[in-house]
């Protein structure tokens, strides 16, 4: 069987795992943890607190230091009110595409390093090789973040690492952070003939939303006189905002999710400190005048950092000449580049598919994009043995 076959024989299997950053990934990580296993891997499952997620980190080649992380997620975003022409989970092909929930997003680049496995376990490779798959990337990088400070214990210690997330083989050396959180507002109920009897949460959870789009538009004016992200400045998005039950009740409760994408991190101080002060000294004073026990809570979802462009960046140097591609971009989405770049290493992100597809209803990668993948990983092999 080709490298490519076995590819998408393996995408077949890993996309009929339904891994919903909100279900569990075991079943998936069982799978690939014995395909690994199966080829002299060292396997280590790392299980989150629930026992129902985990993470994998795999080694082929000598222990030691300076190794090469190969790194994606497992989970995928979900399917519900997503308009899908056939079952998500069940992979299908037409005019030379593949289509599923996470074809491109990112179980292509996933399916390539596996496949990669046998030719790897056959090589004298000189150096380690890891392949990192990780849960809850799409709703924080839950899963990275709880990795990485179990491998600095274990004193693993890779100098370079590769993030399959989608970019169609481009070389991307640098994002935005990525910081989502959930704000809740908690007021007093009543007959809404008599509004100033209650406290509106919608009421102050739209003034909070209002500040939040002010603080956007502040934003702009601290736009990095280099910056090469488009946009150039760090971006706010308000996800949703519910609250109430009824045309004539006063709504006691209300709901903000909304996210920033941070170009420095002093960015994300800049709003945060300046929404807890509207909080503070504006909202709540109003809210507990009618009723003492109102209260507003912000709930962090996931703070991560960006992938900051480095003048010295050894992946990057690495992956231009395996794919032999001179220029490298940056693009405004987040992936979970910048925790491995806190560990030390030098970090790209490069991988098979369009982020254009990702989260979207017949999601697909091409099968040219999974061939420039594996030529990749061909050549990494070939380097990790010279």
């Amino acid at each position: 069987m080709s490298t490519l076959k076995q590819t998408e024989t393996l995408l077949r299997d890993l996309i009929a795992f339904p891994t919903v950053s909100a279900d569990s990934n075991l079943d998936m990580m069982a799978y690939m943890a014995n395909w690994l296993e199966g080829f002299g891997a060292r396997v280590d499952l790392h299980h989150d607190r629930s026992g129902r997620k985990a993470n994998l980190w795999a080694t082929l080649g000598p222990s030691g230091d300076g190794g090469i992380v190969l790194s994606g997620h497992s989970d995928v975003v979900p399917t519900a009110d997503q308009d899908w022409t056939q079952d998500p989970f069940q992979m299908w092909s037409g005019n030379d595409l593949l289509f599923g929930r996470g074809t491109c997003d990112m179980k292509g680049f996933i399916a390539a390093c596996l496949a990669m496995v046998p030719q790897w376990a056959n090589a004298t490779l000189r150096r380690p090789l890891h392949l990192c798959f990780t849960h809850d990337e799409e709703v924080g990088c839950l899963g990275a973040r709880a990795l990485v400070p179990e491998l600095q214990k274990r004193g693993i210690a890779p100098t370079m690492a590769i993030i399959g997330e989608p970019t169609e083989m481009r070389i991307i050396e640098g994002h935005k952070g990525c910081c989502e959180y959930t704000a809740r507002f908690t007021g007093l109920e009543g007959h809404g003939s008599a509004p100033d009897r209650g406290v509106n949460a919608v009421n102050y959870a739209v003034r909070y939303a209002a500040r939040l789009l002010e603080l956007a538009e502040q934003l702009k004016t601290r736009t990095p006189a280099n910056s090469r992200f488009d946009p150039p400045w760090t971006t706010v998005n308000i996800g949703r905002l519910s609250g109430g039950v009824a045309h004539n009740v006063i709504p006691g409760k209300a709901e903000i999710d909304w996210e920033m994408r941070p170009v420095h991190w002093d960015d994300a101080h800049f709003v945060k400190d300046a929404l807890d002060a509207y909080v503070q000294d504006t909202l709540l004073p109003a809210m507990r005048a009618v009723s003492p026990s109102a209260e507003i809570t912000t709930e962090v979802i996931g703070e991560v950092v960006g992938l900051s462009p480095m003048e010295d960046n050894a992946a990057r140097d690495l992956v231009r000449r395996l794919t032999g591609q001179n220029a490298c971009e940056l693009v405004p989405f987040g992936t979970e580049a910048g925790l491995f770049q806190q560990m030390g290493m030098s970090v790209v992100v490069c991988g098979p598919g369009s982020i254009a597809q990702a989260h979207k209803p017949d999601e697909f990668i091409a099968r040219s994009e999974l061939k420039a993948c594996l030529d990749m990983l061909h050549g990494l092999g070939r380097t990790l043995a010279a």
